[in-house]
């Protein structure tokens, strides 16, 4: 009873009131004939000849507030079970002769509004009300043009193709218009092919299904081994020879039949070495582009010249640097003057509006000043976090931590990140933690716990796929095989299956530990456990 009579009470009209004010609402609510109906406010209101304080654009107001509530009642859209794109049953499109989304969502604009509310809500626009079908949270945003076009192709029914050539677009423009607006919630994308196979990853039953299936597909794609840094703890300094940008092409018209194939969205992570050492990087970029996959970099500092011809084609979801420690320890892995350019190109990409991301290796030596780095790298960067060191490589000869040590500090870590934001999750292991505080668990180190060869593959200079950069674990070579029968190997899948001996954890789906470092120390990765592992403890 008491709930029926808290949403009894729910104000579906909360900025009409606020705009109003507290004393001339009711009274306006009075003329029109009170709230009996409240559904029918928005059309008295616009019958009204006069309303006296009441901007123009209050009956458009007034619709969009009401259909955002009841918007807000409805049933959270189910999983999208088809291989098609579906309208999110909850949307409703409203043609308005003002710009009012801005207003209502986020309830609060009020007072950025009241400032020039004529100004700016002059003109018209789409609204599009929805409830996102990941959070049920109510969503109220304008339509842009790519909305529009996404909503007209599912409607419709028009081939792909066809709305392409309608548009005067390249194919994966209308593609890319799916994909955001299903991103969006407005649109539920087809049901992923790349889902956990449970008879070889066992599900726990409150498993969220967030974490069974995956909506996107990403290649780390190591495009040289040619390198301006000599760090001490690189994994690979073999030579390899790099792919041509003919092979390049070839690979990315793969990953984008596969995609298609796997009713996923592909990305395309750019490394090294360092990318950018590549003789035709801007056109392999420009191409991953042109097909339609988001892009970003792992790389080093480049000049400011180099990135903007980047952004003149795409702009990277984020760049990715490193920084090991403090300056002098920096410096000592990465070479002299390198913390310097880091933190001075740091500034570059927030000047270019690119999204950044610090990444730190640990190890034994550079434990300690993690949090330290943290705070001197806040308004520097988006985000910072680490992996930890996998002793292949170069990085054999560096130490790590000890079990009991690496547990204390991941307690420390999750403490500090509560006062700084820049601090994010990373490490699987983390969710051992917050199990034990009887926190929710973090979606792991891909999303997916650890999603070697699930939901991300690494690509290697001269076509070698890998499950995981860190360590070396082949599974094709994409000079000789399609992604398709390299995803679908027995290589792949044992990979993907993960260690047995976690077989049974409640937290596998969102953790599985690190094969690397399993490997590193010499373990069997099918068979034990990642050492660090402290669930039993």
């Amino acid at each position: 009873m008491k709930r029926r009579r808290k949403a009894a009470r729910a104000d579906p009209f909360p900025i009409c009131r606020a705009l109003i004010g507290p004393r001339a609402w009711p009274r306006l609510l009075k003329a029109c004939g009170g709230m009996a109906r409240p559904e029918s406010l928005p059309a008295r209101l616009a019958e009204m000849k006069a309303r006296p304080g009441a901007p123009d654009f209050l009956p458009e107001l007034a619709r969009l507030e009401w259909t955002r509530y009841e918007v807000s009642k409805g049933i959270k859209p189910a999983a999208n079970e088809t291989g098609r794109f579906e309208i999110n049953p909850t949307l409703a499109l409203l043609p308005l002769s003002w710009r009012l989304c801005g207003l209502v969502n986020p309830v609060g604009a009020l007072s950025e509004f009241e400032r020039a509310p004529l100004d700016m809500a002059r003109g018209g626009e789409h609204a599009m009300v929805w409830r996102d079908p990941a959070t049920g949270e109510t969503r109220v945003q304008a339509a842009g043009d790519a909305d529009l076009l996404a909503l007209k192709v599912v409607v419709e029914e028009i081939p792909i193709a066809k709305a392409a050539r309608a548009a005067k677009a390249a194919l994966p423009v209308v593609e890319n218009a799916l994909w955001r607006a299903a991103e969006k919630g407005i649109l539920l994308a087809p049901r992923s092919r790349i889902r956990r196979d449970q008879a070889l990853f066992p599900i726990p039953a409150e498993t969220p299904a967030a974490f069974v299936s995956s909506p996107a597909f990403l290649i780390q794609w190591h495009i040289t081994q040619a390198c301006d840094l000599r760090c001490k703890h690189c994994y690979d300094r073999s030579r390899r020879s790099p792919l041509t940008l003919e092979q390049g092409m070839k690979v990315l018209d793969d990953l984008r039949g596969f995609c298609l194939d796997r009713r996923v969205r592909g990305h395309v992570c750019f490394t090294g070495g360092n990318p950018f050492l590549y003789p035709e990087f801007g056109e392999l970029y420009r191409a991953a582009a042109e097909r339609g996959f988001p892009t970003s970099i792992l790389g080093n500092p480049v000049a400011r010249a180099a990135l903007e011809k980047l952004l003149a084609i795409q702009r990277p979801q984020y760049y990715q640097v490193s920084l090991e420690g403090l300056p002098e320890y920096n410096d000592r892995i990465r070479g002299a003057g390198h913390f310097a350019r880091t933190i001075e190109f740091l500034g570059v990409l927030r000047d270019l509006e690119v999204e950044s991301t610090v990444m730190l290796t640990l190890a034994r030596d550079n434990l300690e000043q993690v949090l330290p780095l943290a705070e001197r790298l806040r308004g520097h960067t988006r985000r910072f976090t680490f992996n930890r060191l996998s002793q292949v490589g170069e990085g054999a000869a560096l130490a790590m931590p000890s079990r009991a040590a690496y547990a204390a500090f991941l307690e420390t870590y999750l403490k500090a990140a509560e006062g700084n934001p820049i601090l994010n999750l990373k490490d699987n292991l983390f969710n051992i933690v917050r199990r034990r505080r009887g926190e929710p668990p973090f979606d792991g180190c891909t999303g997916y716990g650890c999603g070697a060869a699930f939901n991300f593959v690494a690509v290697l200079s001269d076509g070698q796929a890998h499950a995981c950069r860190k360590f070396p674990s082949p599974i094709g070579n994409l000079l000789r095989q399609g992604l398709g029968e390299i995803y679908d190997s027995e290589p792949a899948r044992r990979y993907r299956a993960g260690c047995r001996a976690c077989a049974d954890c409640p937290l596998r789906p969102t953790c599985g530990g690190c094969m690397a470092i399993a490997f590193a120390r010499g373990l069997n990765v099918f068979e034990e456990r990642d050492p660090y592992c402290f669930m039993a403890e």
